[in-house]
């Protein structure tokens, strides 16, 4: 490999904010209950906290601050209906690359 060819490629690396962006959306779903509730939300449009729970045998607790550790990182979204919130995946590149690995 040419000099300028590695220079191009070390310049690629300083776009900091992208790679740490990655490492923590990848991070959130390194947790085996992080991917359990986004392999279930790959495979259903939505789910309420509480339906997550009792699927995953978690409980409503840990799953509602899992969920907002994923929101927080963009990769959910919520909607309310009285007292109960539904999520559903964010459209992103990580989701679809979830749902092509996790529903295959």
């Amino acid at each position: 490999m040419q000099t300028k060819d590695i220079q191009k490629i070390k310049k690629e690396l300083k776009n900091r904010k992208a790679i740490l962006r990655c490492a923590a959306e990848f991070n959130m779903v390194g947790d085996p209950t992080r991917l359990k509730i986004c392999y279930l939300l790959c495979r259903h449009k939505e789910l309420s906290v509480g339906e997550i729970s009792e699927i995953i045998g978690v409980s409503i607790s840990a799953v509602s601050h899992t969920l907002k550790k994923l929101q927080k990182a963009g990769m959910v979204e919520n909607r309310r209906e009285f007292r109960t919130v539904y999520y559903k995946l964010k459209q992103t590149p990580l989701a679809d690359m979830l749902k092509d690995r996790l529903t295959t």
